[in-house]
């Protein structure tokens, strides 16, 4: 873990937010590189289980909504965290984290208060006058702006059972005890799909999307995932079955993501709290039913991490970011052989811009920085998979060497051949 951390920090992955202020527990920036892994992240999500399929809706819902969606959700009783403080330290702890019998970390002791409650939706007001008529929350999960739009969506697309709402957005949670970097924090972003079903079909669309989410682990490059059937007593109070797709952190094996029948719970509930008639017409049984829900749940962040985590290899005297090409920040480097020769530079300065308005998302970058070697050794670091290097034999044939992150080996590719040449690979 302290590897990754400094090469996100040091290569422009994460920065820690409000660094120059101290710092704020729990939240943490995303610099160019992870701006650009996390597209590309998303990216994927969005073309995999929205864009190619036939059975997919996107939504964007505000991050406030009204209060009694949480109300009706069951978060404002529900969404709660034990918490304990330790009498020496006076430090603040989630009570099932934690090892009561050898004492936290902070000071090691164990002599705890009495475990309570603690509700970790992120309140505040809509409006100049602070009031209880004016209390909002940040949301703590997307899900439920998908639940209140079921009928919006429902009266404008008119979709067939089975079928799915997705949408990727920024939740909130006051969580107690932060930590692990950017595996858990009080600010994340979620890509999650409400999937409405018949109640007989929920078995097996459950199995369709986990045999998903396990596929798409393996698209990522995401090695060491396990299955983890939630035992009953550890569910959310809406679950008639929920399966957490572990990984192997460097901390543990924590969830990745999650797999939940949430049954006809929020559809039900909001409908009995505002009055609105949630149901589907049922062509088959000529009926009105409240469709049931399968939910499959992707933390971006935790995406993040553990594609990181499993890319990251140390190869001799270099680090080398394995990350598959299309998730890559940038596709392509650029380089003059040296950069003090004008000619080298500017055909170089030439395919890169080339390349930049090919349309490809191959987001080329450009570097004549200190010698090759070490230019190298940066595209390596953070997970470019091809270089390019303009020498003296490009200014006679044409030809430039293109190297392979991986393997290190190089080949002379025609210059004007080299976009259907990256973007070949990249299918």
């Amino acid at each position: 873990m302290e590897k990754i951390v400094s090469l996100c920090k040091r290569r422009g992955f994460v920065f820690p937010g409000s660094e120059i202020y101290g710092g704020l527990a729990g939240t943490w920036d995303l610099g160019p590189m992870g701006i650009g892994l996390v597209d590309n992240i998303k990216r994927e999500w969005l073309r995999r289980f929205v864009s190619s399929r036939e059975d997919m809706y996107g939504v964007k819902s505000s991050i406030l909504m009204n209060s009694k969606i949480w109300e009706a959700s069951g978060h404002i009783n529900f969404f709660v965290d034990p918490m304990v403080d330790c009498k020496k330290c006076k430090s603040r702890f989630r009570a099932d984290k934690i090892d009561v019998k050898n004492g936290c970390s902070n000071c090691g002791a164990h002599d705890f208060t009495e475990a309570r409650s603690f509700n970790m939706m992120f309140k505040t007001h809509a409006g100049p006058v602070e009031d209880s008529s004016t209390e909002v929350y940040l949301r703590p999960e997307t899900a439920q702006g998908m639940f209140v739009n079921f009928k919006n969506v429902l009266d404008t697309m008119r979709p067939k059972l089975p079928f799915g709402l997705a949408q990727v957005g920024r939740a909130f949670r006051n969580e107690i005890t932060p930590g692990n970097f950017i595996f858990r924090t009080r600010e994340f972003e979620q890509m999650e799909v409400e999937y409405f079903v018949r109640e007989q079909d929920w078995k097996k669309y459950f199995e369709m999307w986990h045999k998903e989410m396990r596929a798409w682990a393996e698209d990522l490059g995401i090695s060491g995932v396990s299955d983890r059937e939630v035992p009953e007593e550890e569910r959310a109070h809406y679950s008639g079955r929920t399966v957490d797709i572990d990984f192997d952190y460097p901390f543990g094996r924590e969830e990745l993501w999650g797999l939940a029948y949430r049954q006809d719970f929020d559809l039900s509930q909001h409908s009995k709290f505002s009055g609105q008639e949630l149901t589907y017409h049922d062509e088959e049984t000529k009926e009105k039913i409240t469709p049931h829900v399968i939910e499959p749940s992707f933390g971006l962040e935790r995406t993040m991490l553990a594609v990181l985590l499993s890319a990251y290899h140390e190869d001799g005297d270099r680090t080398v970011l394995k990350l598959k090409p299309k998730l890559a920040p940038y596709k392509v480097a650029v380089f003059p052989l040296v950069a003090n020769k004008p000619q080298l530079v500017e055909k170089a300065r030439e395919i890169f811009l080339s390349l930049k308005a090919g349309g490809h998302n191959l987001n080329p970058v450009f570097d004549d920085r200190g010698n090759i070697g070490k230019r190298y050794y940066a595209q390596d670091e953070i997970g470019t998979p091809w270089c390019v290097t303009v020498d003296y034999q490009t200014l006679e044939d044409d030809t430039v060497t293109v190297r392979d992150r991986d393997t290190a080996e190089q080949e002379r590719v025609s210059a004007k051949d080299l976009e259907t040449y990256f973007v070949d690979r990249l299918l």
